[in-house]
C-alpha cells in the first residue's frame, strides 16, 4: 500500500498529527471509553459466534483487541491512541513485552481486519472461517483480552 505524499501533507497541515500527540487531561475517561467499547465489541463477536457469522465473529475479535491496545495506549503514554489497525505496532507502542506465541497470534489477527472488510479478501477468508478455525481463534483472542485487562 502506497500513502500519498499530499494526503499526508494534509493531515499535518489540519493539525490532525498535533492533535494526536496533546497530552489529553482525562486519561482515566478515554481508557474507560476505549474498555466499554471494547466490551461492546466482546459481545457482539459472541453473538456473531453463535449465529455462525464466523469471518465477521473474528473481525470483531480484531477490534476487541484493538480497542484494549488504545485503552492501554492511552494509559501508559498519555496521549490519544494512534491511527493504526497492526494490534504488534500498537503493542510495542504501548511497551509490552510479549511472548512469541502473543505475537504471533496478534500478528495473525491483525489480518482479520483486512479480510473481513475488504471485497478482494472476503471470499477467501469467509472459505477459511469454519467453526473450528474461528472458534480456536476465539480462544486465542479470549485469552488475550483477559491479560490486556489484567494490564489496564
Amino acid at each position: 500500500m502506497v500513502i500519498d505524499p499530499q494526503w499526508i501533507a494534509n493531515l499535518k497541515k489540519n493539525r490532525i498529527f498535533e492533535f494526536m500527540d496533546e497530552k489529553i487531561e482525562n486519561i482515566e475517561n478515554l481508557v474507560k471509553y476505549w474498555k466499554e467499547s471494547s466490551d461492546h465489541d466482546y459481545l457482539t463477536m459472541q453473538n456473531l459466534l453463535n449465529s455462525r457469522d464466523y469471518s465477521w465473529a473474528l473481525f470483531l475479535g480484531h477490534l476487541v483487541i484493538e480497542k484494549l491496545l488504545k485503552a492501554l495506549y492511552v494509559k501508559t503514554q498519555k496521549k490519544h491512541a494512534i491511527f493504526t489497525h497492526d494490534l504488534l505496532r500498537l503493542s510495542s507502542n504501548c511497551g509490552l513485552t510479549l511472548s512469541e506465541e502473543f505475537e504471533e497470534w496478534l500478528d495473525e489477527i491483525s489480518t482479520f481486519n483486512l479480510n473481513a472488510r475488504y471485497d478482494n479478501y472476503k471470499q477467501d477468508f469467509h472459505k477459511l472461517c469454519t467453526n473450528e478455525f474461528t472458534t480456536g481463534w476465539i480462544q486465542r483472542i479470549e485469552k488475550i483480552r483477559k491479560w490486556l485487562i489484567q494490564e489496564l
